[in-house]
């Protein structure tokens, strides 16, 4: 009898225990993915995005920062990060997505980096796109406290798919004494977009060209002559072949050039070079 109660109570103790093991896995499975390391979660209409740390699809080791949205909303992870006053930074990470579309046509909505309740940004990433590196240069003037968010959604919009993020860094950047500006300047001779039900293909003329190109040099001297030798630009030339295909829309100034429209045809030329600022020269007219 005795020996029938222990083999019982050892059956008793086995059960507990393994229900114990798949508590503790479930219990570690919930973690892992709702594990957020400081960053809080927020949306414009509640209840509609799903957060979570995913473990399959992941840039490097650590799991991923996933947003979904199944209806449009702008939902973002963002942390407090403490800044200098009047320093500037320079935050990246890995993004990827999947099905990324815009409640309205306007610029800035997709997935981003933003600095949440404002309207720095990044490019923000539409459509259907493996893991890239984006950025977000920013100074931050008389503020010591930001709010770094990774976004699905935009400051004025609202979007709907999936994104991850990855591999998030902050660096603070140097005052640069150098007096001499780079600039990288790209003509692009196509521009081939459907606006409604209209296609629009313009082309820049061989004197467009050289009207541009005499510009530019204008400029050069122009900035070292009335900063009387204070301050020089340099200006790099680019023909980009490649067609613009997609314009941005704003309700108040109508069509034009965003970086999201150009970023594919200028990311090899520019991801690597230090200029300090670019030009975009299209036609928009006949």
């Amino acid at each position: 009898m005795n020996e029938e109660k222990n083999i019982f109570n050892k059956i008793i103790e086995f059960i507990i225990l393994v229900i114990l093991l798949v508590i503790l896995y479930l219990a570690y499975q919930y973690y892992q993915k709702n594990n957020f390391n400081d960053f809080v979660r927020s949306e414009t209409n509640p209840h509609v995005s799903v957060f979570i740390r995913d473990d399959e699809i992941k840039y490097s080791e650590n799991s991923s920062y996933k947003i979904e949205s199944s209806t449009y909303n702008d939902a973002m992870f963002y942390k407090k990060i403490k800044v200098e006053k009047n320093k500037p930074y320079k935050v990246t990470c890995m993004v990827k997505t999947n099905d990324i579309k815009s409640k309205e046509e306007k610029s800035g909505v997709g997935a981003q980096i933003s600095i949440e309740g404002t309207t720095e940004r990044s490019i923000a990433i539409s459509g259907t796109q493996d893991w890239q590196k984006i950025e977000l240069i920013f100074n931050s003037k008389d503020r010591d406290i930001v709010n770094i968010g990774f976004r699905l959604g935009g400051y004025l919009g609202e979007a709907q798919g999936e994104a991850w993020f990855s591999d998030f860094t902050i660096e603070e950047g140097i005052a640069d004494t150098n007096n001499e500006w780079k600039f990288a300047c790209f003509i692009f001779e196509t521009t081939d977009v459907n606006i409604g039900s209209n296609e629009i293909k313009l082309n820049v003329t061989q004197s467009d060209k050289q009207d541009i190109t005499d510009t530019i040099r204008r400029f050069e001297n122009s900035c070292r002559e009335l900063s009387q030798g204070k301050m020089t630009a340099k200006c790099d030339v680019y023909q980009i072949e490649t067609p613009i295909s997609k314009l941005s829309y704003d309700e108040e100034f109508g069509y034009y050039v965003a970086p999201e429209d150009v970023e594919s045809q200028i990311r090899n030329t520019i991801e690597n070079s230090d200029y300090d600022h670019i030009f975009v020269v299209v036609r928009l007219r006949r």
